[in-house]
């Protein structure tokens, strides 16, 4: 029997996958999730001989039932090729009693590339499974990886368009090149003068506007999103966890069956919620630790049962986790209400409303699968220089919170632990040699990445190659409050 996806807040009836993955965001404001969380029907000892390709498409089909298999494997092969450096896609490296899985050997070196590079082949083979004639307009916000990610993506795709708002002073300079230099004829990016919040409440609202879409509609466009609210982009993150899984298994790190923790650096909570869904598959995993920087909204969120966003907003060394409203954890909240969707509606509107809700002791007693931890900025810092110093690893800044949650919360466990790596250090460069006690004030980021080589003995990927000397082609910023009309004039309906 097919999967079908419903709104967290009720509204409207079920649709499809494909449905969902077009729709992005359901018209009530409510988030897509599936009626049911599939069992994983693949042994576990099997998932050892399975590559990567093969893992996605034993997870996939479970989620996206309503692909063929002819269709979900041309996704599958279109995304996972050679524009990963490396045909394991994530490896697993195990540094100082931890396994590290490298998320981040993709076309924009960070996580968000392992699905959004299938993204584009999911949305264009739903556009056709559903006779959409209309071009697609990808809207969406990004505190830094997603944006650069999607741009690769939907870059010259055929019947879409891609718009994406980023906080002008609130990514670090590298995340910010790779986003304004990104060719690609239906690319657009938007510096707003904001933080993330702003830009997502902004795209939000734009999702949310029937005004809009009444004038999109009559121009032939439709709206739908690239960020992790829509179910294209969580269903593929769910496939790296089973699939590190298997290889603990295939290393002899672990027994089939044996129970592993996983921590993840937690932002906009889909890359742990991915995490979660793969627990509930049957993934042995026993806890799944959130992994907050300074912005440690949902670090607070777990200790207490109450979520508030009514806080002062730090920029931090790790941009990308900058983020006080973590948009899936509306999934999970839905979840623990008991797929309650009026409940889950009326504790949304709190958030937007008040800024804050409380979650009741019955609600609370179901998060037992989770523990939290966060890290300061000096904590992040030393996480790095320590994992560098015991081992000559080097790893970003948004691992590095993970590494101290790791060392300080998951570690006393005794259970053998995977960590969620998110990005390339060459992605913050700037900060990560720092942490490691170089001097930098006098020296350029590409100067900085270079130097980084020959500390790591890694080499300087391509993403940052391709960038060193390419032009800015978009460069246009508005006010947060401008955000509307900066879509209305890209697509000309002014």
């Amino acid at each position: 029997m097919d999967i079908q996806y419903k709104s967290t807040r009720g509204g409207g009836s079920s649709i499809t996958a494909s449905q969902a993955i077009l729709k992005g965001l359901a018209d009530d404001g409510g988030l897509f999730v599936p009626d049911r969380i599939p069992a994983l029907d693949v042994k576990l000892e099997a998932l050892s001989g399975l590559t990567y390709k093969e893992t996605a498409y034993e997870v996939m089909k479970l989620f996206l039932s309503d692909f063929t298999k002819d269709e979900l494997m041309y996704c599958i092969e279109g995304a996972y090729d050679d524009k990963f450096d490396t045909e394991d896609i994530a490896p697993l490296v195990k540094k100082d009693g931890a396994f590290y899985l490298e998320l981040f050997h993709g076309k924009t070196i960070a996580f968000k590339d392992m699905a959004l590079s299938i993204l584009p082949y999911l949305m264009t083979t739903s556009a056709k499974k559903n006779g959409v004639k209309k071009e697609i307009v990808i809207l969406t916000a990004t505190s830094g990886d997603t944006g650069k990610a999607a741009l690769a993506g939907f870059a010259d795709v055929p019947g879409t368009s891609i718009i994406v708002f980023y906080p002008k002073n609130g990514v670090s300079p590298i995340q910010e090149r790779q986003m304004v230099t990104q060719k690609g004829k239906n690319t657009h990016v938007v510096g707003i003068k904001g933080n993330f919040d702003d830009a997502q409440t902004g795209v939000k609202n734009m999702f949310h506007s029937k005004e809009l879409a009444k004038e999109m509609d009559g121009a032939g466009y439709q709206f739908s999103s690239a960020n992790s609210i829509n179910i294209g982009r969580l269903v593929p993150q769910i496939v790296y966890y089973v699939y590190a899984y298997g290889q603990l298994l295939k290393q002899k790190e672990i027994a089939c069956g044996e129970k592993i923790n996983v921590v993840v650096p937690t932002g906009n909570f889909g890359n742990i919620l991915a995490a979660y869904y793969a627990k509930n598959m049957g993934l042995p995993i026993e806890t799944l630790f959130c992994a907050s920087n300074e912005n440690k909204v949902l670090y607070d969120f777990f200790q207490t049962g109450t979520y508030n966003r009514k806080r002062p907003f730090v920029l931090t060394c790790s941009p990308s986790m900058d983020i006080l409203i973590s948009s899936n954890l509306e999934r999970l909240i839905y979840r623990i209400t008991g797929d309650d969707a009026a409940k889950t509606k009326e504790l949304m509107e709190a958030l937007a409303g008040s800024g804050e809700y409380e979650i009741t002791e019955d609600m609370r007693g179901r998060l037992s699968d989770f523990a939290s931890g966060f890290a300061t900025e000096e904590e992040t810092h030393a996480a790095i220089r320590r994992l560098y110093d015991r081992t000559g690893y080097v790893m970003d800044t948004h691992t590095a919170v993970a590494s101290h949650v790791y060392e300080t919360e998951a570690k006393k466990t005794g259970v053998k632990t995977l960590l969620a790596s998110t990005a390339s250090p060459y992605k913050f460069a700037r900060s990560v040699m720092e942490s490691m006690g170089q001097e930098c004030d006098s020296a350029t980021d590409f100067d900085l990445v270079d130097r980084l080589a020959g500390l790591s003995g890694v080499k300087v990927p391509q993403a940052i190659e391709e960038i060193r000397s390419a032009g800015i082609i978009h460069d246009t910023v508005c006010d947060k409050t401008e955000m509307e009309q900066t879509v209305r004039s890209i697509l000309g309906l002014d």
